[in-house]
């Protein structure tokens, strides 16, 4: 008779760990207002801007390769943190 082939046991997996608590992540920012073209965005971010909230602009289009755009293909999405929001709708409200 021939050799008899080794049993190779499976590998045991060590106990999962609970993860540790994570330290609170970056401010998550939410959308304030949508503008149709690029200088309503800026007069609105100039406004919150000068009123202590930082801002982010978001855009489909470049709008440095497109300077114009067509209904809504041009549309610019106002974000500001997510603590900031409330504050920042009041201002725009006036």
């Amino acid at each position: 008779m021939g050799r008899r082939a080794r049993v190779i046991p499976f590998p045991k997996f060590p106990p999962q760990k609970a993860e540790p608590e994570r330290a609170p992540g970056p401010t998550p920012f939410v959308e304030i207002r949508r503008c149709r073209d690029q200088a309503e965005a800026l007069v609105v971010r100039s406004l919150l801007e000068s009123e202590g909230i930082p801002v982010i602009l978001r855009s489909h289009l470049a709008q440095s390769v497109h300077p114009f755009s067509v209904g809504d293909q041009g549309e610019i999405v106002i974000l500001a943190p997510e603590p900031e929001a409330p504050r920042a709708r009041v201002i725009l409200i006036r």
